[in-house]
């Protein structure tokens, strides 16, 4: 017993040095160990916890990839592996327009699920999976251009939502969701995992930056990387078992080119919105976070970039880009917050990690020229005792969430049986995605000139407001109309 209880005591302490050794201080690494010791044995859901689940949207096969791309696992498959590990889940349905992609999927489940039970039907028209009353909640794994419909459609069906950010492909699209969620009462939980996952990095930063660790927060800067610039690529025969038309869905009719498809959606404006929505949706959900934001957005935006191709069948992202915010949150006639979002380090960037230029993270910088950088694999201040001094008792604290192997789907799972609010709901996940493709709107279609924005109203004001208006929202093609 006494070597036994050694040997635990040897364990604990080697993982804290662990997690010291990472970067993490020691007062919140021992928090976070607290954590993950008292979720060592969580109750085990009983036969009324079963949740049966759907994947809408699976991914590529890697045997479909675009000829020369690189390989790259898809969320949509990630989710749903996520969701099948969580005790008591069952997943008995995939949807893909790739057929090829759907029947992988299905594979997938019938060799991992767990209690014996392995059907897992298969459709291609996520409607008729949405038909399926067994089913309580379903991952959305589509492309961008995609995820409103299904979201909607989903919560419409009585459904819960785990649904991949960004997480609508325009703002009235995101202002939608976010009222069908709180009209159906439904669990929805948006992809941003920084927000639980990464060693608690990213809740740490923020919880300090909350705290005044750094006094009031003047620049807060976001790096996110380039767009890839490729094309044009070359007009190639549908593959087999994919449905083309349906994969368009409410976007325009245009021939088949591989790489406009699955995970190269991303560097086409048409589907998605580059790195601001890909890695913007992580990076400036948790400068909103950290702000105390959640509810909230800039009050104006400008934003500037390096001409996008504009030959056919061609990436249609900027390469590059900078995009500013300015908060409303100055105080006795001083400016409020900047948020400066950018596709990588400006010449003399201060920060790095190890011997590298870091070059994607957030660096939160207040007064005294104090300074937090934040990364997935990093955390560093000014000065040391910025992170090794504790938060007080009666410090502002941010959600913690059970500490797991998949901490933000388990978060979901936990939140579908008890009904509260996940860590990232619609609510905050519209106002998150809101301040992308805000700053989309701005380089592509006003580049270097400043827009006004009312967070209250979510419209622009203004003398550029009728013109920037127009771009909340995006024509749909028939008959794929988004009805809330």
């Amino acid at each position: 017993m006494k070597r036994g209880n050694m040997s635990r005591r040897g364990f604990l302490a080697n993982t804290l040095g662990g997690m010291v050794a990472a970067g993490l201080p020691l007062w919140f690494a021992t928090e976070s160990l607290i954590d993950a010791q008292e979720a060592k044995t969580p109750r085990q859901p009983g036969a009324n916890d079963r949740i049966v689940m759907g994947a809408i949207g699976t991914g590529t096969n890697r045997s479909r990839r675009a000829a020369g791309a690189a390989i790259r696992g898809e969320r949509g498959i990630h989710i749903m592996q996520a969701a099948m590990s969580e005790n008591g889940v069952q997943m008995s349905a995939v949807c893909d327009v790739d057929r090829p992609n759907a029947e992988f999927a299905q594979n997938l489940v019938r060799t991992a699920q767990r209690g014996g039970n392995r059907e897992c039907a298969l459709f291609s028209d996520y409607r008729r999976l949405l038909e399926n009353r067994d089913i309580n909640a379903v991952t959305i794994g589509t492309p961008d251009h995609w995820h409103a419909m299904v979201a909607i459609a989903a919560m419409r069906a009585g459904k819960d939502v785990y649904c991949e950010k960004p997480m609508t492909l325009t703002i009235e699209e995101s202002k939608l969701v976010a009222r069908v969620a709180r009209e159906t009462r439904k669990i929805f939980q948006v992809g941003t995992q920084q927000r639980t996952e990464m060693a608690g990095r990213f809740r740490l930063a923020a919880e300090l930056v909350r705290n005044n660790r750094i006094g009031r927060v003047h620049r807060i800067t976001t790096l996110i990387g380039a767009n890839p610039v490729g094309g044009p690529f070359q007009v190639r025969p549908t593959l087999e078992g994919l449905d083309w038309n349906f994969w368009l869905g409410p976007t325009a009719q245009v021939d088949y080119v591989p790489e406009r498809c699955h995970y190269e959606f991303r560097w086409w404006y048409e589907y998605s919105g580059g790195k601001m929505t890909d890695w913007g949706a992580h990076h400036n959900d948790i400068a909103q976070w950290a702000l105390g934001m959640d509810e909230s957005g800039p009050v104006s935006i400008t934003g500037t970039g390096a001409a996008p191709s504009d030959r056919p069948h061609s990436y249609n992202c900027h390469p590059t880009f900078e995009v500013t915010y300015t908060y409303g949150n100055g105080q006795n006639g001083a400016a409020g917050t900047r948020l400066v979002c950018r596709s990588g380090p400006a010449q003399g960037w201060p920060i790095r990690e190890g011997t590298n230029v870091a070059s994607n993270g957030i660096l939160f910088e207040g007064e005294d020229n104090k300074w937090i950088w934040v990364s997935r694999g990093n955390i560093q201040a000014s000065a040391p005792a910025l992170l090794s001094e504790a938060l007080p008792a009666g410090a502002t604290r941010l959600p913690r969430v059970t500490a797991t192997a998949n901490q933000h789907m388990n978060n979901f799972i936990t939140c579908v049986r008890s009904r509260e609010q996940t860590i990232c709901p619609a609510s905050i996940g519209h106002r998150s995605v809101s301040v992308c493709h805000l700053g989309v709107i701005a380089t592509r279609f006003f580049s270097g000139q400043a827009l006004t924005w009312d967070p209250r109203e979510e419209r622009f004001t203004g003398e550029r407001a009728e013109a920037a208006n127009r771009h909340l929202s995006l024509a749909r093609r028939a008959p794929w109309r988004l009805e809330a």
